[in-house]
Parts: C-alpha cells; sequence; structure tokens
C-alpha cells in the first residue's frame, strides 16, 4: 500500500453494504485487478463496488456520480452508471459507490481485430460527448490546456523512459511533440471530456470496442485530449476512417491531440515500467500498449 492507503478487502466492502445497502450485501463479490485511485469489486454480475484507495479520491468519485447520468444516456457505447453511493462511516471514512458493470475485456489485455467498426464506434461515441459543456462544468488542474503548457510534463517523461528505451526514435517523438505545441488552441467552447481514454478504460468485446469505463478526470476542454485515442486505441490503418466518421476535427486540433497521444504512449511506457514498484494501477500490460500507440504515432503524418 501506498501512504494514506487503507487495506480494502472482500470483508470490508461485505461489511460497508450491509451497514448502508443490506439488500445488495448477499451478492457475491469478486475482485478486480487493477485500478489506480479506486479499488473495484465485482458485486454480482450486473454490479461494481469502487472504493477509493487513496486521499483526494473521494472528490473525484462524487464528481462520477454528479455527472454520468447527465452523460450516459445520449451516449452509443455502455459506460458505467452510479446505482448507490456509500457515505463515509466509522468502518470506512471515505464515499463510495456502487456502478454498473460493463462488460468486456479491457484493451490493454485485448486486441481489437474489427478495426474499422472499432474507428465507428468511437468516432460515434466522441461525436456524442464532444458537446459544449455548462458553465458549471468541473476543469482539470492538470489536463486539458494547449500541449505548449504541459512541455515540462512531457520532457520528464521522456526523460524518464528506462535509457535506449526510445534511442534514435527520441527526436521523432520530439518533432510530433514540437508540432503539437506549435499548433493553433482551440477556439472553441469547451466541451465534455471522458479525459483519460487509454487502453485500460475501454473495453472490447468480439474484436472491437464495447465500453468506456473510469470516468473519474471527466472534465470541459480541448477535444484534442480525447482525440488522442485515436492512436492509443485504434489499429493501424484506421485512424483516417475515425477522423473522417467523426467529421469535426480541423488540422490544428488533430496536430495537438497526435502530440498528446505521443506523450500519453511515454506515460503509459513508464508506467508499465514501473508496474512492479509499488504504483497503484501502473500494470505490466501498460507498456507494449504504450510502445505500440507510441508506434502508430510516429508511423503517421496528421492521420
Amino acid at each position: 500500500m501506498t501512504d494514506g492507503e487503507i487495506e480494502i478487502t472482500a470483508e470490508l466492502v461485505r461489511d460497508l453494504l450491509t451497514d448502508q445497502h443490506p439488500d445488495l450485501a448477499g451478492l457475491p463479490i469478486r475482485e478486480v485487478a487493477g485500478g489506480w485511485g479506486n479499488k473495484m469489486w465485482r458485486l454480482g454480475d450486473e454490479l461494481a463496488v469502487r472504493v477509493p484507495r487513496m486521499e483526494g479520491v473521494p472528490e473525484l468519485l462524487r464528481k462520477e456520480c454528479r455527472w454520468l447520468p447527465v452523460l450516459a444516456p445520449r451516449l452509443p457505447l455502455p459506460v458505467p452508471t452510479p446505482v448507490r453511493i456509500g457515505e463515509p462511516s466509522a468502518r470506512f471514512p471515505r464515499p463510495w459507490s456502487v456502478m454498473t458493470w460493463v462488460r468486456g475485456e479491457p484493451l490493454d489485455s485485448a486486441a481489437i481485430s474489427r478495426g474499422d467498426h472499432a474507428a465507428d464506434a468511437l468516432a460515434g461515441f466522441l461525436g456524442a460527448l464532444h458537446v459544449e459543456a455548462p458553465d458549471e462544468a468541473p476543469a482539470s488542474s492538470d489536463r486539458g490546456a494547449h500541449p505548449k503548457k504541459c512541455t515540462d510534463g512531457f520532457e520528464d517523461f521522456l526523460k524518464a523512459i528506462d535509457p535506449g528505451g526510445l534511442g534514435a526514435e527520441a527526436g521523432a517523438v520530439r518533432d510530433v511533440w514540437d508540432d503539437a505545441v506549435a499548433a493553433p488552441e482551440w477556439q472553441g467552447p469547451p466541451v465534455w471530456l471522458h479525459g483519460d481514454l487509454h487502453p485500460a478504460n475501454v473495453v472490447v468485446s468480439d474484436g472491437t470496442l464495447s465500453g468506456v469505463v473510469d470516468f473519474d478526470a471527466m472534465f470541459a476542454g480541448d477535444p484534442a485530449w480525447d482525440l488522442a485515442a485515436a492512436w492509443l486505441l485504434l489499429p493501424v490503418g484506421v485512424t483516417s476512417r475515425f477522423f473522417e466518421a467523426y467529421a469535426r476535427a480541423d488540422d490544428a486540433t488533430i496536430r495537438r491531440a497526435r502530440g498528446l497521444a505521443a506523450m500519453k504512449s511515454l506515460f503509459l511506457i513508464l508506467m508499465g515500467q514501473n508496474g512492479d514498484r509499488g504504483l497503484p494501477g501502473g500494470k505490466p500490460t501498460w507498456g507494449p500498449a504504450g510502445r505500440a500507440a507510441l508506434d502508430r504515432v510516429l508511423a503517421s503524418s496528421l492521420r
């Protein structure tokens, strides 16, 4: 466990349900591997319990529970929606939630074989999500800005990759980033964003995207932050189809998205390296997923 983390066991989850939602306490409980700020337990066949494992996460959980019921009805792919809220108690000092379970296999441990279908599905999902957000929509302190405001983070990730991990490609990665930094800023209104689309936050079934999970990073901002998923999630050869189906991204937005995809790929590679070093959420599968995404970024031009 990390500093501030509380051990979350099946017994604790059962006790929390018994105290606050006893009608659900008799359902089978099974631990779900992974999770960054939350630990997740499958509850029966249709539900999941999300329990914050670190300080600061409860605020994100409440954000999900506030806004997902607003967004979910218009989204064409399944997303988790809150069913119950657990309040802080003597047994556990943070809020927790019961959400619907989204069926499928996380993309970091599966593959997309129906690339065209997945490109259309992702474009349809983001097209439905990316509408103008209300004034009271959440903002993000570390995401959503133009890439030029994230250069320190990019440089940190690039330098932290194990020596020799990128080799001669480091220069090409920096070129992609520099192009994104030089691109014009987003001129439209802030739109709703998932904010953290990467292979562990989408699920696949029958070779294509079948759901999107983990909305605790959601915020309003530049759509480029989500459009980076064209390289992070989709297989080689379908990026153009995705942007044609999405139909609302100009060249400047695509340039920003490509640079952000490079930065996010570096982060995944780092988390894959560190997945066995005690960082919550980091998994060895993230390294290969990040490397594959970076290869797609470097193999592409604007699209």
